[in-house]
C-alpha cells in the first residue's frame, strides 16, 4: 500500500549498500547487527557506509543448527533503533533457516525491543518455495511499523551480471515513504545515478506475461529440486561409504550453501591431497555437486575423515 516504496537497484549487493547509505543518513548512530556466520560482504559493506556492526549468535558449528535462545536472548537487549539483518531465506553460508515459530519469535522481539529489521533476500525460490520462502518476511511485513527488505534476482533469475534488484521500504505511514522515497533517490544518485535497465526489463517481461511467468516457476523450481535431491544424495552416498561422522544436518539446511563441518586441517587435506577446493570455514556450494564428480567427493572425504 502506500506505507510502501520500492527502487530498482544494480543487484542485492547495490540494494544492501544503498540501505547503509540510507540508514547512515537517517539513523548515524545506529549499530547493524550480523549474524554469527553471514555473507563476507555484508560487514565491509556496511562498514564502508560508516556504520557500526555487531555480531549476535547464530550457527552452531558443533550441532550444525541455530543457536536461537542465544540469538534471542541477544536481540533482546539491542538498543532501539539499531538494525538486525536477517537472511530471509537459504542462510549464506550456513544454510540453517529460521522455522516458522522463530520468525515469530523475531517479530515479537522487534515490537518489543524496538529495533529495525533489515532482511537480505537473495535467494527466494531456492529453499522450500517462492511463496514459502519469504512466510518469515511476509509475517515481519505484517505486523512491525518498519522494515528494509533488499532482494536480489541475480540467483533466482540467472542476471547475475545484469545486475538486477530492489529495495522495498515498509514505513511507519505515507508521509514516511514519501520521505524514505526522496532520501533514496538522493543516496542512488550520489552512488550509481540510474540502476541498469536490460536485466529488469527481462524480470518485468517474464513477470507480466502469465506463459512466461509459469514458465520461469517450473525452471526455478527444476533448480530448487535439483539442489535439494544433491543434499539428500550426498548425505546418502556418505552413510554408504560408511564414514562415522554425521553428515545428515545437510540434508535438512536449504539453499546454495552449507558447511561440511570438517576441521580447517581436513579442508586443508581435500585442497592439497584431493585437489577440491572450499573456503577454509569448510562452506560447499551445494550446486557445484553433480554426477561426475560426487563419487569423488565421497571418496575423499571418506579418507580424510577415516585418516583424522
Amino acid at each position: 500500500g502506500k506505507r510502501r516504496m520500492t527502487v530498482q537497484t544494480p543487484g542485492g549487493t547495490g540494494g544492501l549498500r544503498l540501505t547503509a547509505d540510507f540508514i547512515r543518513k537517517v539513523n548515524p548512530d545506529a549499530t547493524v547487527w550480523v549474524s554469527d556466520p553471514t555473507w563476507a560482504n555484508h560487514s565491509p559493506l556496511i562498514s564502508a557506509a560508516g556504520l557500526k556492526i555487531q555480531k549476535y549468535p547464530y550457527y552452531n558449528y558443533e550441532t550444525h543448527s541455530i543457536r536461537f535462545d542465544e540469538m534471542a536472548e541477544c536481540l533482546r537487549k539491542i538498543p532501539k533503533g539499531d538494525l538486525v539483518l536477517l537472511h530471509g531465506c537459504c542462510h549464506n553460508p550456513s544454510g540453517a533457516d529460521l522455522s516458522r515459530e522463530q520468525w515469530q519469535v523475531i517479530r515479537d522481539l522487534a515490537l518489543e525491543t524496538e529495533f529495525t529489521v533489515f532482511i537480505d533476500l537473495a535467494y527466494q525460490g531456492l529453499g522450500d518455495g517462492i511463496e514459502e520462502d519469504v512466510n518469515g518476511t511476509r509475517l515481519l511485513a505484517e505486523h512491525l511499523p518498519e522494515l528494509l527488505i533488499v532482494s536480489s534476482s541475480s540467483k533466482n533469475f540467472g542476471l547475475y551480471r545484469e545486475r538486477t534488484g530492489a529495495l522495498t521500504i515498509i514505513c511507519q505511514n505515507e508521509g514516511s515513504a514519501n520521505t524514505a522515497t526522496t532520501l533514496i533517490a538522493a543516496a542512488a544518485r550520489a552512488n550509481y545515478s540510474m540502476p541498469p535497465d536490460h536485466g529488469a526489463s527481462i524480470v518485468q517481461l517474464v513477470m507480466d506475461n502469465q506463459e512466461l511467468r509459469s514458465e520461469w516457476k517450473h525452471e526455478l523450481a527444476e533448480m530448487r529440486d535439483r539442489i535439494n535431491r544433491l543434499r539428500s544424495l550426498l548425505v546418502t552416498r556418505i552413510k554408504e561409504a560408511d564414514i562415522n561422522d554425521d553428515f545428515s544436518f545437510i540434508e535438512r539446511e536449504k539453499g546454495m550453501f552449507s558447511f561440511l563441518g570438517i576441521t580447517g586441517d581436513q579442508v586443508q587435506s581435500l585442497i592439497n591431497d584431493y585437489s577440491i577446493y572450499l573456503v577454509n570455514s569448510s562452506r560447499i556450494n551445494v550446486a557445484s555437486i553433480n554426477d561426475k564428480n560426487i563419487d569423488y567427493l565421497v571418496s575423499s572425504l571418506a579418507a580424510i575423515c577415516d585418516g583424522n
